[in-house]
C-alpha cells in the first residue's frame, strides 16, 4: 500500500492505463457524490467487502479513497493481505479531492 498526496493520486491515475478507482464509503455517501468512473465498495460490509476485492482482477492498479483517508487506508492494506500488488490511498480523502465529482 502507498499514501499518496492528492497530486500524486491525480498523476499516478491519469498517466496508469492500468487503473481502477474504488471508493469504500457506504452507498449512501457513494450516491452523494463520488469520483468518475469509481466502483463501490463498502469497507463496512466486513467479509463481504473481503469477498468483493477478491472479484477484482489483481493485475490492475487500484487507486482507493474514502471520505477522509481512513478507510481507503484500511482498504489497502486489506487488498495487500489478499495479494493485490498495488493499491494507493487517496490521503485527505474526497474531503480534500479538487477534481471531478459526479453526483
Amino acid at each position: 500500500m502507498k499514501n499518496l498526496t492528492q497530486d500524486q493520486w491525480k498523476e499516478g491515475l491519469a498517466a496508469d492505463e492500468n487503473a481502477e478507482i474504488l471508493d469504500v464509503r457506504t452507498e449512501e455517501e457513494f450516491i452523494e457524490g463520488y469520483i468518475p468512473e469509481a466502483t463501490n465498495i463498502d469497507i463496512y460490509k466486513g467479509q463481504g467487502f473481503i469477498d468483493r476485492i477478491n472479484e477484482l482482477d489483481k493485475s490492475k492498479n487500484y487507486y482507493v479513497y474514502c471520505r477522509s483517508g481512513a478507510r481507503s487506508a484500511q482498504a489497502c492494506a486489506l487488498m495487500d493481505q489478499q495479494g493485490f500488488q498495488n493499491a494507493y490511498n487517496l490521503m485527505g480523502g474526497i474531503t480534500e479531492w479538487e477534481g471531478e465529482i459526479t453526483k
